[in-house]
C-alpha cells in the first residue's frame, strides 16, 4: 500500500510539473520543413489516461488468465515537426495473472510505477500547423510511437487462481530481497485520436513494454526449476485525454 501511495503521489506532483513546464515551451516557435514551408512547433499538451494492463511472461499470456489491473498515466506532449512529437509520461500499472499450468498453480500481482520518454509519429497530415494555413487540425489522426524508460516493480507471487482483490493468499518468499526493484523498459505502440474541441483530443492507444527483467512476476528459473525463455513484458490499453496549453 505504501508503494502504491508513493506512485500515485508522484502522478499528482506531475500535474504541477507539467504546468510549470509550459513556460519552457512557447507556442509560436517558427520552423521550416524540407520543402521550405514554415510551420509552428508546439504547443505543449497535457495528457491524462486510464485503462488496463495485460501480462506476458513465464506464467503465460492468455487474456483469460489475466487479472486486468488498472493503469493510469500523466504526461506531456510537444510537437517537433508537422508529424513528429516528443512526449514523457509517469504511469501507475497494476498487473497480475494466474498460471497457464493449472497443476503448477502459481499466480502473482505486481504494483508498478514507470517513467518513459517517447517519440510519436502522426501518419495523417495536419495542415493547421503551417504558418500560412487557415485549416483546422484533422478530426481523426492515426499514430505510432516508441521510446524508453525505467520501471519500478514490486511483485508478489502465491499459489492460487484468483487475484488478491477477491482472495487473500499467503505470499511466497520473494525471489530477491530488494523489491521494489528497477528495470529498463522499451514501449512500442499505436493508436488513434479524435479532436473534440480546438484544445481537447481523445486518444485510444495500445502499448507493449519490453522489459530487462525476468522477475517482473517474481517467477523465474528460481521458482520454476527450469530455464526461463525470455524476459517478462506487459501491455496497456488506455483512453487518454490530451489538452493543449495555448
Amino acid at each position: 500500500m505504501q508503494f502504491r501511495a508513493w506512485i500515485i503521489g508522484a502522478l499528482v506532483m506531475g500535474i504541477f510539473g507539467g504546468q510549470s513546464a509550459q513556460a519552457q515551451f512557447q507556442r509560436h516557435v517558427r520552423r521550416y520543413n524540407s520543402q521550405g514551408r514554415a510551420y509552428y512547433a508546439g504547443p505543449l499538451r497535457l495528457t491524462l489516461g486510464g485503462g488496463t494492463a495485460l501480462y506476458n511472461g513465464d506464467l503465460g499470456n492468455s487474456p483469460g488468465d489475466n487479472f486486468f489491473g488498472p493503469a493510469a498515466s500523466l504526461g506531456v506532449l510537444y510537437r517537433l515537426t508537422p508529424h513528429l512529437h516528443i512526449g514523457s509520461e509517469f504511469s501507475y500499472v497494476e498487473v497480475g495473472a494466474r498460471d497457464k499450468l493449472k497443476e503448477r498453480g502459481l499466480a502473482f500481482i505486481s504494483n508498478n510505477g514507470l517513467g518513459t520518454v517517447f517519440f510519436r509519429f502522426d501518419l495523417l497530415p495536419d495542415e493547421s500547423v503551417f504558418a500560412a494555413s487557415m485549416a483546422e487540425a484533422p478530426i481523426f489522426q492515426i499514430f505510432v510511437q516508441g521510446g524508453a524508460g525505467l520501471l519500478l516493480y514490486n511483485p508478489h507471487s502465491y499459489f492460487g487462481t484468483t487475484s488478491v482483490a477477491t482472495d487473500y493468499p499467503a505470499f511466497l518468499p520473494s525471489e530477491r530481497n530488494d523489491y521494489p526493484a528497477l528495470a529498463g523498459v522499451a514501449p512500442v505502440g499505436a493508436g488513434f485520436g479524435i479532436r473534440l474541441t480546438g484544445e481537447l483530443r481523445a486518444n485510444v492507444e495500445a502499448n507493449y513494454y519490453f522489459t530487462t527483467t525476468d522477475q517482473f512476476d517474481d517467477v523465474s528459473s528460481l521458482r520454476l526449476g527450469e530455464a526461463s525463455k525470455s524476459n517478462d513484458g506487459f501491455g496497456t490499453v488506455m483512453l487518454k485525454l490530451e489538452y493543449s496549453l495555448k
